[in-house]
């Protein structure tokens, strides 16, 4: 008994000293994306504060291609040992999955650290669209089934999928049309040749504040930092169930030792609260993530389950 006692005791005392020393050298942070993306801005800001906290190099390795894929399969066959992370996101490992078949399982090989951000996204027309509430605009579009159409960035985009669930939860019918990136998708909304999006608020915001566009509402429950006059959707279109966003965070392989994990998180959420760095995530058009430590692997669990469920009701298929 004795023996056993003295056994944990000494396993603690080995996890609290490795994670003490962690890190010991520098910390590579694979990037799935291209320099200026949306998940590269983040996952450096929280680097550059890792960096100053932790008294080691935290290095980005941009490693794009195949949707965000590519670089996450690299990152998970790295050793899990902590000197290796994944700026992770929701297209890569919360929709690619149901979509196509991966080198990886998000939910066996990857273990999510923290989030960083939970990005609204903002349902957009064009200023002269008839609606004026999202309520108005539910009403219209139901009433003339294929009538309309929605942009998006790509079949199979989160802005794709994130439509198609507004759709499906208002019971409303329209036609998709896929553009390669979301500035052309855009710019069709703004100019009237297509009749809405659901797209991000850091990508919308300006054209929202120039009178470009109109905005209904933003996909999240709680109201967008950037546009706090614009009402949630679950609120203005009475869909109370729909709050959906893309998000962005740290992950580490499995089988990363629990107090590098443990001690990673706590810095990112010291990190997350100092605020400089709310204020420079707010000024990039990112709202500061809300979900707790403890609630990171539902969160993952329920993030690719509704995707795969809207997936599978759309019909949503890849052209290989």
């Amino acid at each position: 008994m004795k023996a056993t006692a003295a056994f944990l005791a000494l396993l603690l005392c080995a996890g609290a000293a490795c994670a003490q020393s962690y890190p010991s050298r520098a910390v590579k942070v694979i990037v799935p994306w291209p320099p200026g993306q949306a998940t590269d801005i983040a996952a450096r800001m929280v680097a550059q504060k890792l960096q100053e906290q932790m008294g080691q190099a935290f290095v980005a390795d941009n490693r794009p291609g195949a949707g965000g894929s590519l670089g996450t399969a690299v990152a998970v066959a790295s050793p899990a040992d902590g000197y290796t992370l994944l700026a992770a996101s929701s297209g890569p490992v919360s929709i690619m999955p149901s979509l196509q078949k991966l080198p990886y399982d998000p939910l066996k090989d990857l273990e999510l650290i923290a989030l960083i951000t939970r990005n609204p996204y903002a349902l957009v027309v064009h200023p002269d669209f008839p609606a004026r509430t999202a309520k108005e605009f539910v009403a219209l579009v139901k009433a003339s089934p294929d009538k309309y159409t929605f942009a998006s960035s790509g079949t199979g985009a989160t802005a794709h999928l994130l439509t198609e669930l507004f759709n499906s939860m208002a019971g409303i019918q329209a036609r998709h049309i896929p553009y390669k990136g979301s500035a052309p998708a855009l710019t069709d909304v703004i100019n009237g040749q297509v009749s809405y999006m659901i797209e991000t608020v850091a990508a919308t915001v300006g054209h929202i504040r120039s009178g470009r566009l109109k905005t209904l509402g933003v996909s999240t429950a709680r109201r967008a930092a950037a546009l706090p006059d614009v009402p949630a959707l679950a609120e203005a279109a009475n869909l109370p169930d729909y709050d959906a966003a893309a998000w962005i965070g740290y992950a580490a392989p499995a089988g990363t030792p629990r107090e590098v994990i443990a001690r990673l998180s706590a810095e990112i959420q010291k990190a997350l609260q100092a605020p400089d760095m709310k204020e420079r995530l707010l000024n990039a058009g990112l709202d500061p993530a809300d979900v707790a430590p403890d609630q990171l692997g539902a969160f993952m669990r329920r993030e690719q389950e509704r995707y795969a469920s809207v997936i599978k009701s759309a019909n949503i298929k890849i052209e290989p």
